[in-house]
């Protein structure tokens, strides 16, 4: 007997009742989930999965891509991975603002400005990116799951403040990307938790190395989140071997123009308003070595007065009108100028 019209479309209600019942269902495990949770965070007891709280250190544009990233998994979602998320960054005097205190102000996000790190005992886990700044042994133990750094090498190479900068300066074909545990009393010396590889691209400079690693970095943090407590059960201690530190360019008094030698590298280093800028040759009069130019330009001054490198010796951008190739005499000067300054646009000095 076929079923009337009916009973075919209480059926067909039953049936979607049935799937709406179990969708509200989840939704109400999970809601119910995440109450406990809260509830749990208000006595301070830490949560042994997601959602996260996270407190989040850092300043400039390889900072603000992991920012971004975490500001992104706390949209809501039936499993969501951070519930809470607050900043603390440091106090900057450019007009602009610090490039993570502007995410900050983009997403609503509570902000604290160093040594202000907002309210003890609410975190899980704490998550460093170009900070700058060592954190002490009571702010670490906060965290249930203590803290982890952003590092833009592949560590144990180029431990400290400017590894991106010196692995340009330096050649380097490989770098890479280290999710690690924060030690406290020094830099980039804690126990790894996950490691990438990058092989740089030929002619690559420090800023289009610093926006691929950021993107990869923020990726590798978010895959950590996910399964925590796991990565942190497989964390290992850097290797002995291959441990190199770099050295941060001291910028106090340094002006755009100002060039300083980087010996290892056997590079001269010239301040622009965005950054520093290597250059290998020199062509005054005749081509010279950066090498050559320190010895017989800068080494000397610098053995009498320091101050007198940053304030007497600087490299100026050249602002030349076009100059008409031409048979007279003079015309390789005009060329020179030409050269010169297409050099300086190439490197960016502003």
């Amino acid at each position: 007997m076929r079923p009337d019209a009916g009973s075919g479309s209480g059926w067909a209600l039953g049936l979607r009742g049935s799937r709406s019942g179990s969708m509200r269902g989840r939704l109400l495990r999970a809601w119910r989930e995440g109450a406990a949770a809260r509830g749990l965070a208000e006595l301070g007891v830490p949560r042994g999965k997601p959602p996260w709280r996270v407190l989040f250190f850092g300043t400039d544009d390889f900072a603000a891509e992991s920012l971004r990233a975490l500001e992104a998994a706390r949209e809501p979602r039936e499993e969501p991975l951070i519930d809470r998320l607050e900043v603390v960054t440091l106090p900057s005097p450019l007009p602009r603002g610090l490039p993570v205190k502007n995410c900050t102000k983009q997403f609503q996000l509570p902000t604290h400005e160093w040594p202000d790190t907002g309210p003890n005992g609410q975190f899980d886990v704490g998550v460093v990116a170009s900070f700058g700044r060592l954190l002490s042994e009571d702010l670490i133990l906060q965290f249930p799951y203590g803290v982890l750094n952003v590092h833009p090498s592949y560590l144990p190479r180029w431990r400290g403040p400017a590894p991106i900068v010196h692995a340009v300066l330096h050649g380097d074909t490989v770098t890479g990307v280290t999710i690690m545990q924060i030690k406290p009393k020094r830099f980039d010396v804690g126990p790894i938790i996950k490691q990438e590889k990058f092989a740089v691209p030929s002619q690559c400079t420090a800023k289009e190395l610093e926006a691929i690693l950021s993107k990869l970095g923020a990726n590798m943090l978010i895959s950590v989140l996910k399964n925590l407590p796991e990565s942190l059960k497989n964390k290992r201690e850097q290797p002995n071997e291959g441990v190199t530190f770099d050295q941060l360019l001291n910028e106090h008094g340094i002006v755009p123009g100002s060039v300083l030698y980087h010996k290892s590298s056997q590079t001269l280093v010239v301040r622009c308003k965005e950054g520093w800028v290597g250059v290998k040759t020199v062509i005054l009069k005749k081509k010279l070595t950066a090498a050559d130019f320190y010895n017989g330009y800068l080494h000397p001054w610098f053995q009498q007065n320091s101050k007198t490198l940053y304030r007497d010796c600087r490299f100026h951008t050249l602002k030349l009108t076009t100059v008409k190739k031409t048979e007279r005499k003079g015309n390789g000067g005009a060329q020179y100028k030409t050269k010169c300054m297409k050099f300086v646009k190439q490197d960016g000095c502003k």
